[in-house]
């Protein structure tokens, strides 16, 4: 069994009402919006006695021996005060947990008992070490915590991480932020916030401890080397995490990227018909671009996701780490993973060509030869995605080229005309009453394109999307407005992601929006 604390901070988080713990019943959390259970398997009378037996105090085990039922206090160090029931029953003992004191007698009749316990770890304490931790899921799904191999993870519990996880997914945050001598921090909707107001602040000792305990041994040692490392971290049925741990000034810190487990659909995201296209393509090269943390892996996977169900082919990702995992479903989906599964993006890129790939995925194209890697691929008959990290669909063309020295532009500027197929460049904005919606610009690639690609006229690309918005094509600030006309986000926040901001003003007092906010004084 876990320790009772990592069960009761659950009950905290999630605001529930009761924690139950029956003999010859899973443990069940009871909350507003229903029972959840808590572990994988019925409980036994061992499991519950050596679960409560560190927490009980000895006047109440006195109790027991004479009373079928007992109550009192018990504190969770860092959460707060909680009721204990324990009753004897014919089955076994029966224990709940309700937030709050006590506050009716333990035997009818007699005094109420007022005493409280605060140290379980001062008392021994026999641990089911096979048996997985677990958070509530709606109906009735047990959550088994996906941990590395045994060995793989420092000595300490991972438990505490994993309670901030589930608090940073109820919380809908994107991101969680650790830092030395600071209290957890989350990015919702896009702005930095303190997690809870629960978590104090770690000190550096205390958070090298909280970090070790999820990273694998081989991360621990590019840490030591590196002083910082990228790694995945799983809680099954909850989320995926991408993690980055770092050294600064004041000591080791870490952020975390919340990767759903719910794969959302091309449906889901309400990709146009023009985006759904590119994913029919035999051949050629597709990106997905923008900012750090604008949803590109999201609109990625949306994608292959889509072809997954509707076409039947091989595909390759290459992903550091991997963030989305797809089950196989019309495809064969084999997801590589950079550093455990291959030394470097070039290196897999080139062992995919000997792997009869269909489609390739390159998480990231960070250098010049993956790059060129990439577009020789989609030269020789496979369509490859890729991501890159730029905000304009005319920029992600001068950003490939520019990579070159100038002896190979004029080469790669041919090759890049012939195999580029689509640009979707992405950006992030906040929803109003909350969240984030993706702005979407849009390039397809035609034969005028391509040209224009070719003869290093790239400053001409956006006039010609204006005129075949016919084919697909979408402009930024047109995707902005649409947001704005549609009241899903504020004309202050379209015209802060807008990158032709004069271009847009007009747009906005052409369609009569209210621009008073343009005129307000700068703060600070």
């Amino acid at each position: 069994m876990e320790n009772i604390n990592s069960l009761l901070s659950i009950l905290h988080n999630q605001k529930g009402q009761e924690l139950k713990m029956d003999v010859g019943h899973r443990i069940k959390l009871i909350t507003g919006a229903g029972t959840f259970d808590m572990s994988q398997t019925p409980l036994t009378q061992g499991d519950v006695g050596s679960t409560i037996a560190p927490i009980i105090p000895d006047p109440v085990r006195n109790l027991l021996a004479t009373q079928s039922e007992i109550e009192f206090n018990y504190e969770c160090p860092g959460v707060g005060n909680f009721g204990v029931k324990v009753r004897r029953l014919t089955g076994g003992l029966s224990v709940s947990f309700a937030p709050g004191a006590v506050a009716s007698p333990a035997v009818p009749g007699q005094p109420q008992l007022r005493m409280t316990t605060t140290s379980p770890a001062a008392q021994p304490f026999v641990r089911n070490s096979t048996a997985p931790l677990t958070s509530p899921r709606p109906n009735g799904q047990a959550t088994t915590v996906t941990r590395p191999p045994s060995g793989a993870l420092a000595s300490t519990s991972p438990s505490k991480m994993d309670d901030l996880f589930r608090a940073m997914v109820a919380a809908g945050a994107s991101d969680l932020h650790l830092s030395s001598n600071m209290p957890p921090l989350i990015r919702k909707d896009g702005q930095m916030v303190p997690l809870t107001d629960t978590y104090p602040a770690l000190d550096s000792t205390a958070m090298k401890q909280l970090l070790a305990s999820i990273m694998p041994q081989k991360n621990r040692e590019e840490f030591e080397r590196r002083n910082d490392t990228d790694f995945a971290y799983e809680i099954a049925d909850l989320a995926r995490f991408r993690a980055n741990i770092f050294r600064d000034r004041k000591g080791m810190g870490g952020v975390f990227r919340v990767i759903p487990n719910k794969i959302l659909s091309a449906e889901d995201l309400g990709l146009s018909q023009a985006i759904l296209k590119l994913c029919h393509l035999n051949k050629g090269l597709v990106l997905v671009t923008g900012p750090t943390g604008s949803g590109k892996s999201t609109t990625l996977c949306a994608m292959i996701d889509y072809i997954n169900r509707n076409r039947t082919d091989h595909i390759i990702t290459i992903e550091d780490p991997i963030e989305f995992v797809h089950e196989n479903k019309k495809c064969l989906i084999n997801q590589r993973e950079v550093h455990n599964h291959t030394t470097s993006f070039k290196d897999a890129l080139r062992a995919a060509l000997r792997e009869d790939p269909d489609i390739v995925l390159v998480g990231e194209m960070r250098d010049l030869e993956t790059v060129a890697i990439a577009i020789e691929t989609a030269e020789t008959g496979h369509l490859v995605f890729g991501t890159l990290h730029t905000t304009t669909a005319a920029s992600t063309v001068d950003r490939i080229i520019d990579q070159f020295p100038p002896d190979r532009q004029t080469q790669i500027r041919i090759m890049l005309s012939e195999s580029l197929r689509g640009v979707i460049s992405q950006t992030l904005l906040r929803k109003k009453g909350g969240g984030r919606v993706a702005a979407l610009e849009v390039l397809i690639v035609n034969p005028a394109i391509s040209n224009l690609i070719r003869e290093a006229k790239t400053f001409q690309i956006p006039s010609m999307m204006q005129t075949n918005r016919g084919n697909g094509n979408v402009m930024l600030n047109d995707a902005l407005m649409d947001l704005v006309s549609k009241k899903l986000v504020e004309p202050d926040e379209a015209y802060a992601k807008a990158v032709d901001k004069a271009t847009f003003e007009s747009m906005l007092k052409r369609n009569n929006v209210d621009t008073k906010f343009l005129t307000k004084p700068a703060q600070g």
